[in-house]
């Protein structure tokens, strides 16, 4: 087998004279009858030119002297072309990221695109170059998703660590072709090539380019970024106004973007043009996060300069208009068409601070299973760490509603105090988020989030502190007054009343719990899962009637056994039914209560509850 054909003279070349290069531009354009060239037949020696933009939207050309073909490498049948580049800043800065994409022609037929670098600190600029058969055959495919997609990042991640591991297990981005020099040599490859190129070519960084981040969430998102093969880049005009001039219609070796985020915040990547087949682009000539179908709007990108780097050199960009929309993240290349671009998610924040005016925020989200609850918990905290202190203490109340497409609103309304306040309350808007993305019933489209947050440097909480009744022993039928004492954390005391009406039917000895919502689930047993729902409305249903952390909880129980089975209560059963039950006491399903409720009751605070206090009350005879 050849796995690495006619590569010796090649090597040859390298260790010498490189071969002669043709004529600067002479293999383009593409000729309109034969416009692309099969990688079978590209031989070594073959000089081709290629295109990319180096400054603003100007397209240079450069040239890629071919070196061989790596066959059956990155997968069955999966073949890379080497190549040596010369020209434009390639010289000094070496190959680039954003330059993922670059159409190589020769004899003006289109060959690839330059898509793979070979390591760092390289002396040459030597690239490898996806065949433009196997971009247009793997992007070919349907447009949905499968729901096992949803699972790739299970829970949102909420340190820079886990979402780091998250994407790396996830998009693989960073996996060279081989993993060792005897992959390789097992499949003929001599062993000075596997050592020099097998094991150093990965896929050219994207720069991922920020705007309007700073502080924890700035460093949250390059870190975790960065790990998964990303060049990010901060400080850069978000949403960047092209140039006045009329936009010419694109082409390949065009710089292109992938928006994330845009408005008052911006995150995107970008890339090269590859081929334009009419109404279709192809572009990258790698994975963006591999993700499959998708749609993520497509913009033009302005280069503002490149950054020439000895470890990796990039280019600086914005993200400009958007042309059309990304359908497919496949393993050779991302595929769209020109156009409107897709529908976004719309995001409008009002923070309100003791500190400073209010301010309004507003932004748009690519829709997605898996970048959306990332991308709505990098927003919130990024917003609320840029404008409020990032270390102390802190309270923010949030207040706000999701609305799901055809199933009514998810509620927002709790309190987050403490040194990780910001974190807490970014993550109570993305879960929800997360979970209906992600959920296996049915799919899910998020139509806007909005969302006022009031902030205070003060750390709101209070713990219940002492409860009584004005009546111990009150009649069935009767309403006693419930009195609660709580106390905040600088001693100050606040004093509630809750009439209590005892059922008729009631005998004997009762319990009165008050409690925070922790310690409730003692009582009620766990909250629900929105995972254990059947249906978009019941879990939608378990989000709004979720346990909040500014609420004081008061249950009237009377002392018959009863259970909750899949988050329901289940209260008051016969000794036959829990005789059954107590058979599935060890599954999840399954959780045992040694009373039934009378009586269910809410405070609502201005704090962050904390606390557990219980009374008995012994029921006159009627």
């Amino acid at each position: 087998m050849t796995v690495f054909r006619a590569f010796g003279p090649a090597l040859a070349a390298l260790a010498g004279a490189w071969l002669a290069w043709a004529p600067l531009g002479a293999s383009a354009p593409a000729s309109p009858d034969k416009p692309l060239m099969a990688v079978s037949e590209v031989r070594p020696g073959m000089v081709g030119t290629a295109i990319s933009v180096f400054q603003g939207t100007t397209r240079t050309e450069f040239r890629a002297h071919v070196l061989g073909v790596l066959e059956n490498v990155t997968g069955a049948r999966r073949r890379l072309i080497l190549a040596r580049l010369e020209g434009g800043p390639l010289a000094e800065a070496g190959v680039i990221a954003g330059m993922s994409g670059s159409p190589v022609f020769i004899n003006g037929r289109l060959v690839g695109a330059v898509s793979y670098a070979l390591g760092n600190f390289a002396k040459e600029p030597i690239a490898g170059i996806t065949p433009i058969e196997e971009m247009t055959e793997a992007t070919a495919r349907g447009a949905l998703r499968p729901a096992a997609a949803r699972r790739a990042l299970a829970d949102l991640p909420t340190t820079r660590e886990a979402l780091a591991a998250a994407l790396r297990d996830t998009f693989d981005r960073l996996r060279p072709f081989a993993e060792s020099s005897g992959d390789l040599r097992a499949l003929g490859v001599p062993a000075q090539a596997a050592s020099r190129y097998g094991l150093m070519l990965r896929p050219i960084a994207t720069p991922m380019t920020l705007g309007g981040f700073s502080g924890e969430a700035e460093r949250f998102l390059t870190s975790a970024f960065a790990s998964a093969g990303f060049t990010p880049l901060t400080g850069v005009p978000a949403d960047t106004t092209m140039p006045d001039e009329p936009a010419a219609p694109l082409e390949p070796g065009d710089a292109i973007g992938l928006s994330l985020i845009r408005g008052d915040l911006s995150l995107g990547a970008s890339g090269t043009v590859t081929y334009v087949d009419g109404e279709r682009i192809y572009a990258f000539g790698h994975p963006f996060l591999n993700l499959g179908p998708v749609e993520i709007p497509m913009t033009r990108t302005y280069v503002h300069a490149i950054l020439p780097s000895l470890l990796e050199s990039s280019k600086i960009d914005s993200m400009g208009e958007i042309i059309g929309t990304a359908r497919q993240d496949r393993a050779t290349a991302i595929a769209g068409t020109l156009g409107a671009g897709p529908q976004l998610v719309p995001m409008a924040l009002t923070l309100e601070s003791e500190q400073v005016p209010t301010r309004t925020f507003r932004f748009q989200l690519v829709s997605d299973q898996l970048l959306t609850p990332l991308l709505t918990f990098a927003a919130v905290s990024n917003t609320l760490q840029s404008y409020e202190r990032e270390f102390g203490a802190a309270t923010f109340t949030v207040r706000g509603k999701a609305q799901v497409s055809g199933h009514g609103e998810i509620e927002l309304d709790d309190i987050f105090t403490g040194d990780a306040s910001s974190t807490g309350a970014a993550m109570y808007v993305a879960g929800p988020v997360n979970a209906l993305l992600r959920n296996d019933v049915a799919p899910v489209e998020i139509e806007r989030v909005t969302l006022t947050i009031t902030s205070t440097e003060q750390p709101r909480t209070a713990r219940i502190e002492r409860i009584w009744v004005d009546n111990p022993r009150p009649r069935p039928g009767e309403t006693i007054q419930l009195h609660v004492l709580t106390r905040s954390y600088r001693g100050e005391e606040g004093a509630r009343t809750l009439p209590i009406p005892i059922p008729e039917y009631a005998r004997g000895t009762l319990s009165l719990v008050v409690a925070d919502a922790e310690a409730l689930a003692s009582v009620d047993g766990s909250s629900p899962s929105p995972q254990q729902a059947e249906s978009i409305d019941q879990m939608i249903r378990v989000f709004n009637e979720a346990r909040r952390n500014h609420r004081v909880y008061v249950r009237l129980l009377s002392p018959s056994p009863g259970a909750v089975v899949n988050g329901r209560q289940m209260p008051a059963l016969p000794p036959s039914v829990m005789a059954v039950l107590n058979g599935e006491r060890n599954s999840s399903r399954v959780m045992s209560l040694q009373h039934a409720p009378l009586g269910a009751w809410e405070i609502t605070t201005d704090d962050v509850v904390s606390g557990h206090r219980k009374l008995s009350l012994t029921l006159e005879e009627p």
